[in-house]
């Protein structure tokens, strides 16, 4: 029997525009841009990670180490119709992504500062401290502090 070895290498997140998309998770979350490459017919290979995450690279952006075993989000623009009616919608307006931090209240205060829209106030789970916020097309996100962290 082999040893198999998988992983989610990246996460699409449909998106209107590459460059506010960036904006607003390097600005707003402070997420990292982890690559960025200019491909054929206007496409970039865009990249983000939160900070200190397992998908962030501290060589910067473009390494290969970081895209061979680390899970980023793959901001992937809209061409189509259907596509473009997917944007902030993904999940037919369930949350779809989920922040993991180690201080709820930090993150929470710093993006509530910079003006991150959240659909409800904190609230405190069995499994742990929570909130909905979106992003700048909607799309929703907890964002999350887990009882054991």
């Amino acid at each position: 029997m082999t040893n198999v070895q998988q992983h989610i290498g990246s996460i699409a997140l449909v998106v209107k525009d590459y460059d506010e998309a960036i904006e607003f998770y390097a600005q707003k979350l402070n997420f990292e841009l982890v690559e960025d490459t200019n491909l054929e017919d206007d496409k970039r290979w865009v990249l983000i990670s939160p900070p200190n995450s397992n998908g962030a690279s501290s060589n910067g952006a473009n390494s290969n180490e970081t895209n061979s075993s680390r899970t980023n989000l793959l901001l992937a623009k809209a061409t189509t119709p259907e596509q473009m009616s997917a944007i902030g919608n993904q999940t037919g307006g369930r949350v779809f992504l989920f922040l993991h931090t180690n201080d709820f209240w930090r993150d929470y205060n710093l993006m509530l500062s910079k003006g991150v829209t959240f659909n409800e106030e904190p609230r405190v789970e069995p499994y742990g401290t929570v909130v909905v916020f979106e992003d700048l097309y909607g799309t929703k996100w907890d964002l999350l502090q887990l009882n054991n962290q």
